[in-house]
């Protein structure tokens, strides 16, 4: 297993970890197989997105617009509850086949760290299996 920080810049940002995911592959991973990811937090999601310009951006409005303005009732700071529903939507892993070390993507696929809660350092647990 391998463990990477990541840090955030942004509230709520989108960073492509695809390079970042094939280099230790590249490194370290068996030629073929699954690559398990993880992010070890609450407020931040894993998923493929396609990052033509300004895509993260339609992404992270589309987000935020998803949910209903309520009263929530998260004990430390009701207002930071979205950021723990949205990450909970999404979801905080990954199982992406590879073949040759290269993660088997399609075309315009990226692999992406959605940040919700910024800006952090976000702790990603790779497995390759």
């Amino acid at each position: 297993m391998k463990t990477i920080i990541v840090r955030t810049q942004q509230k709520d940002q989108v960073i492509d970890i695809t390079d970042l995911v094939e280099q230790y592959l590249s490194q370290e991973g068996p030629e073929d197989g699954l690559c398990s990811i993880f992010v070890a937090n609450t407020t931040c999601a894993l998923t493929t997105a396609d990052l033509d310009p300004g895509t993260d951006l339609d992404l992270l409005d589309a987000l935020r617009h998803m949910l209903p303005q309520l009263s929530y009732r998260h004990p430390h700071d009701p207002q930071h509850t979205p950021d723990h529903l949205l990450s909970s939507i999404i979801g905080p892993g990954l199982v992406i086949p590879y073949s040759d070390r290269r993660l088997m993507l399609g075309t315009w696929q990226s692999v992406i760290l959605v940040e919700l809660d910024g800006p952090r350092e976000r702790t990603l647990h790779l497995q390759f299996i």
